[in-house]
């Protein structure tokens, strides 16, 4: 099931209940090695079944426009084909534009599944402009993974403070996928530098 699509999940082939995945979305133009390192720590750390990559057709809070989904679609689907990641387009097919929307979207068809949201801790710093932002909270447990842009700042931001009692340990994170809601879990790892701005300015 590593490599098979999303399409094929929704009509509930290989989803077996009780699995752990996680979610981890984004433009990815271009998919670059620090999103792997997100995908493949959050894979690890949380002890999940599969990462999801939903490659979004363009990031509604960047006036920028991404570039050709189809192209971008291809490239992570030859990067990301390690272990237990599973490339989709689903948010495209299902015409979702919100995160929060995707979210209650996939909980709906798979109420027995055990979702976790992953993001680059780049992503903290702004979680609280995301459309219903406190939505996905309610509805997901999420993990964070440590990048290299001003983690401080990250962990200081209005999530991380609004929801400081809502944190869990690090050394508890194979158990977020299970927990109460809300929480969340800020996981530390050797930093990657590279990010899709600096690929694309060079």
């Amino acid at each position: 099931m590593a490599r098979r699509r999303i399409s094929d999940a929704l009509k509930g082939e290989g989803i077996a209940p009780g699995m752990k995945i996680g979610l981890f979305g984004g433009s990815f133009d271009p998919v670059h090695k620090g999103h792997l390192h997100v995908a493949e720590t959050a894979r690890r750390r949380l002890g999940l079944d599969q990462v999801w990559w939903l490659v979004s057709p363009q990031n509604p809070l960047k006036a920028r426009r991404a570039g050709d989904f189809a192209d971008r679609l291809r490239t992570v689907k030859q990067r990301a084909g390690g272990k237990g990641m599973v490339v989709s387009d689903i948010e495209a097919r299902l015409g979702t534009r919100y995160t929060a929307d995707l979210v209650d979207r996939l909980r709906q068809r798979f109420p027995r599944t055990h979702f976790v949201w992953v993001m680059g801790g780049d992503n903290l710093r702004h979680f609280h402009r995301w459309h219903r932002w406190q939505d996905i909270l309610a509805a997901l447990p999420v993990a964070v993974v440590s990048r290299p842009q001003d983690p401080i700042k990250a962990q200081l931001s209005i999530m991380a403070r609004c929801y400081a009692r809502s944190r869990r340990r690090e050394g508890e994170a194979k158990k977020l996928p299970l927990t109460k809601l809300p929480a969340w879990t800020y996981l530390t790892e050797p930093l990657q530098s590279v990010s899709s701005t600096a690929l694309r300015a060079r």
